[in-house]
């Protein structure tokens, strides 16, 4: 008897075994067959291995999903109607068993915004309305806020809740806190490919050679940093309108007394009122005294310090630029606090004290071509105030180029309108025959006043 047991346990193992090498034959065969397929771009012959191995044998090999999500895309952009939907639903679909199948490859929060990214893409032919466009990328704003990295992605987040408001579907303050909330989620992106692209920059302005890999990590942080860039005015566009002084005062006015202790809200309100240039109104001066009293902090005292220079209380102002800054730890906000201060100074026409303040951003953040251009400019507008002689006056020019070139080189997205600025400024500096004319080609003109630096006369 136990002969016999043991005689239909092993045929029973044996075929099981013979079962599972069949499948595994036949898994491997369409495995290849996709791939060979996929990587022919013959979307519609992969189509059926991969429906075989996706039912058959779904944690076979990764590749089922990552050539998966390539046929069906195929599918979705050369169909139309019923059968289009059904290929985007199946997509999902498809991400949803990828994350089962192979998690260490996937996360939940990229799936999410993958998700609302294809609702948005398909919306006509899915039938969704503003609303549900809206709720799919707010669901990976609310859920999953770190693979919320999409530019694209970030844009139709506002631009749709706009949308809903010109329908008349959300109040403006939705739209306006979502302003911020996007803008916020830009900032800590912008911040993080800086960080990154920072050490790189100050490897080549040091005249290091960057190997093959980190020039490649260069030019994707470069690209990430002027996608972000792009979006940003984007949005600012796409609010126009909405966000002026007429919309803002009564709004604040009207909210005041039920948030004048929120350090948020006053701080956002503070902000937008200051960038509108709505600071005339009474009411900015109620929301900055709030602001500083609620959470004093660099922000707060940056704008107390412009409140007293409105109010031309320069001396009282003063100390508040200083506290600011000292409070300012971090150092890619001690940057964009520098940043303000240099533009803030130099609209007062305090250029020798605005370049200090450039350079010290340039110095928390080298890759900040921005501060570049502010100095460039500085340098050329001060051209005719700057030199004894009209040669030497006109020298200044060279000097405003060399800055803004340096722009070019330290930010990427800045090259080709630093390149131009430059080449305007050249344009207006000495040229070859008054060089010759002078006979000073190759020697060093003194730049007084606020300047105090030295150009080289071009040789000819």
């Amino acid at each position: 008897m136990k002969k016999q047991v043991t005689l239909i346990l092993l045929t029973l193992f044996m075929g099981f075994n013979v079962g599972f090498a069949q499948q595994d034959e036949e898994c491997m065969l369409n495995l290849t067959l996709l791939n060979d397929y996929a990587k022919s771009k013959k979307y519609d012959e992969a189509y059926e291995p991969f429906k075989k191995l996706r039912s058959k044998c779904p944690k076979f090999n990764y590749a089922i999903y990552y050539y998966g999500e390539r046929v069906l895309k195929h599918k979705i952009e050369n169909t139309s109607g019923t059968e289009q939907v059904t290929y985007v639903n199946d997509l999902m679909k498809l991400w949803d068993e990828g994350l089962v199948n192979f998690p260490n490859k996937y996360q939940p929060g990229d799936i999410l915004q993958d998700k609302a990214m294809l609702k948005y893409d398909n919306r006509e032919a899915l039938g969704l309305g503003n609303k549900q466009v809206y709720d799919a990328f707010d669901e990976v704003y609310k859920t999953a806020p770190e693979s919320f990295t999409n530019p694209k992605g970030l844009y139709v987040y506002f631009s749709t809740i706009v949308d809903m408001h010109d329908a008349k579907e959300v109040e403006v303050l939705d739209v306006f806190n979502k302003y911020d909330d996007v803008s916020d989620k830009i900032g800590q992106e912008i911040d993080n490919y800086t960080l990154k692209l920072n050490p790189l920059v100050e490897k080549e302005e040091a005249g290091e050679t960057l190997d093959k890999k980190s020039e490649q990590y260069k030019k994707q942080y470069e690209s990430y940093l002027e996608a972000y860039d792009k979006i940003t005015g984007s949005i600012d566009a796409k609010l126009g309108k909405l966000a002026n002084c007429e919309v803002l005062i009564p709004l604040y006015n009207r909210d005041f007394d039920k948030y004048q202790t929120d350090a948020v809200w006053l701080k956002r309100a503070v902000s937008r009122m200051y960038n509108k240039e709505c600071t005339d109104d009474p009411l900015y001066t109620k929301l900055v005294k709030a602001y500083d009293a609620s959470s004093p902090s660099a922000d707060t005292k940056f704008f107390v310090y412009n409140l007293l220079m409105k109010q031309g209380k320069e001396k009282e102002a003063k100390p508040y630029l200083d506290q600011s800054y000292d409070l300012e730890k971090d150092p890619l906000k001690k940057s964009k606090l520098a940043m303000n201060f240099g533009k803030s100074l130099k609209s007062q026409g305090n250029y020798g004290a605005a370049r200090n303040y450039f350079q010290k951003s340039l110095a928390l953040n080298p890759s900040n071509g921005r501060a570049h251009i502010e100095i460039a400019n500085m340098y050329a507008a001060s051209a005719n105030n700057c030199g004894d002689t009209q040669f030497n006056k006109r020298a200044v020019f060279w000097l405003a180029a060399s800055e803004a070139r340096k722009a070019g080189r330290v930010d990427a997205n800045l090259q080709s309108y630093a390149e131009g600025l430059a080449a305007n400024f050249e344009g207006k500096a000495p040229q070859k025959s008054e060089i010759f004319a002078e006979g000073n080609g190759g020697s060093t003109i003194r730049i007084g006043c606020w300047i105090g630096s030295s150009v080289t006369v071009p040789k000819i």
